[in-house]
């Protein structure tokens, strides 16, 4: 982060921070615990932070979260913090700004502190309950053709474009996300593509931020539960709002509630495809497609998956708008792959391994439609859910497996995090209308599965992880290979 601020060289005056929430409506006072109230004109901050072990007698600091204690504050006074922002007075000895929402404050002073970057880049948001990730991979290799993107992203983040790491949310918080934007732009950097999350409209992360195209890719049921939507109605509310806070947008014609999703954006710059539009895939194969419509033409892709070509077609058009050529955009999906998704290995007996990111119910069903329609014989699918959240999956997963009567189903860990691996696996087991396996070791239950093939017909489908090397276990991660790390033992 040092690095980082000396290179971007930026700073914000308190009089510009109360300017910025005074606009936004969100400035409600400024206590100071030793009443000289005018004592704080004309302080400087070099540095934002919400990590209370992250401060400096220059940093402004925002203590926000459900989770947060007053300890966590102390201890940054004690490191020389001498300014913070928060909803309520915490009586720590040092100035604080009130505000009415600090996540809404976080957004806005993080942009203004780093130059409003978003202003320097061409912006490109993804959201969908699956394929958001795949999308964004196509819409990278189609803009770096002829641009330069960089990309945030659930899998892997770029800021340069060559160098890549591992994102720890879908959306990173305000303060991380403007500073990567202004590191994106510092080196150079066109296009910036994005995976925004309903958790990022939930939790304000992208509050304030216009994008020049935002594309929805589906919906169905997800991510619903104590700690994140509460209902269905709340979870699609909120990936809605991209297409409002979005210049231009493209929407998946085939998607469920196709009809309101139209409604809402009939008066913005659109673009629809998918079934019953005219941006569709006319032919598609394996690893071939024919396209209508603006992206007419002949396209070879890697991911197999009539899905998949539909995600290739919302980055094409995405694209488009963005300054890309058809050239380039038969030529960046033609490049693209994704850790962890759809990626397939053969065992030496001929049978196949893919191994998939599918981690909820229409995710599963879509990846094992692919997978029974390339492989007659038998068919062994490793699953598990992860623990405290999204528990609506279990019973989403029973009911889409009571549909393949004929895959067995070994269920196993799957990032339990607080929860017993074995009563997540009994929950889902509870819902399937069968006998399955437990075996909650997941590389004893894929050793176990591939041990069961027997020639090229055969499959097995190991779904969830993707290309994690963890696993989640009592909130931190546990030493895990991976699963194409531990399919590639078993071959």
């Amino acid at each position: 982060n040092k690095n980082i601020k000396a290179k971007i060289g930026t700073m914000i005056t308190i009089e510009q921070v109360l300017e910025v929430l005074k606009k936004d409506r969100n400035f409600r006072d400024i206590i100071d615990q030793d009443n000289y109230y005018y004592s704080w004109t004309g302080v400087t901050f070099d540095h934002l932070s919400y990590d209370s072990r992250d401060v400096t007698p220059s940093s402004l600091f925002f203590a926000k979260g459900a989770a947060f204690k007053p300890e966590f504050l102390e201890n940054a006074v004690k490191a020389g913090l001498s300014f913070y922002v928060a909803e309520k007075d915490y009586q720590v000895g040092i100035p604080v700004i009130i505000v009415t929402d600090i996540k809404q404050a976080m957004s806005l002073v993080a942009q203004a502190f780093y130059q409003y970057p978003q202003d320097k880049l061409k912006l490109l948001a993804f959201t969908g309950t699956k394929g958001k990730t795949t999308a964004a991979y196509f819409a990278f290799n189609i803009l770096k053709q002829s641009h330069k993107p960089a990309m945030l992203s659930t899998m892997n983040t770029t800021l340069d474009g060559k160098t890549f790491f591992k994102s720890t949310l879908t959306t990173p918080e305000s303060l991380d996300l403007f500073r990567m934007m202004a590191e994106a732009v510092d080196n150079g950097m066109t296009h910036l593509i994005m995976e925004v999350s309903s958790q990022a409209y939930l939790t304000k992360r992208v509050y304030g931020l216009t994008f020049d195209v935002g594309v929805f890719l589906n919906i169905s049921p997800d991510h619903i539960g104590p700690i994140e939507h509460p209902t269905f109605e709340d979870y699609f509310y909120h990936k809605r709002l991209l297409l409002e806070n979005s210049r231009a947008v493209i929407v998946n014609s085939g998607m469920d509630h196709f009809a309101l999703v139209a409604e809402e954006v009939a008066d913005k710059e659109h673009d629809f495809y998918g079934k019953n539009s005219d941006n569709a895939v006319k032919h598609g194969s394996g690893f071939s497609f024919k396209a209508s419509g603006k992206l007419a033409g002949d396209y070879d892709i890697q991911l197999i998956g009539d899905f998949n070509q539909d995600n290739a077609m919302a980055a094409g058009l995405a694209c488009l708008r963005l300054g890309a050529s058809l050239q380039d955009i038969k030529e960046g999906i033609a490049q693209t792959s994704v850790p962890g998704r759809m990626e397939v290995l053969t065992q030496t007996n001929g049978a196949k391994i893919f191994v998939d990111y599918a981690h909820n119910g229409d995710s599963l069903d879509k990846l094992l439609q692919v997978v029974t329609s390339h492989q007659d014989g038998h068919i062994s699918l490793i699953l598990g859910a992860p623990g405290n959240k999204g528990e609506s999956r279990r019973k989403d997963f029973g009911h889409v497996l009571n549909t393949y009567p004929d895959v067995d189903v070994f269920l196993t860990a799957d990032d339990p995090n607080k929860e017993d691996p074995l009563a997540i696996c009994q929950e889902i087991a509870s819902h399937i209308n069968r006998e399955v396996r437990i075996i909650v070791d997941r590389e004893e239950a894929i050793k176990t599965a591939m041990s069961e093939t027997t020639d090229s017909k055969d499959a097995v489908v190991i779904a969830g992880k993707g290309a994690d090397a963890f696993q989640i276990v009592n909130g931190k991660r546990d030493n895990y290979a991976g699963d194409i790390e531990v399919a590639k033992k078993y071959l």
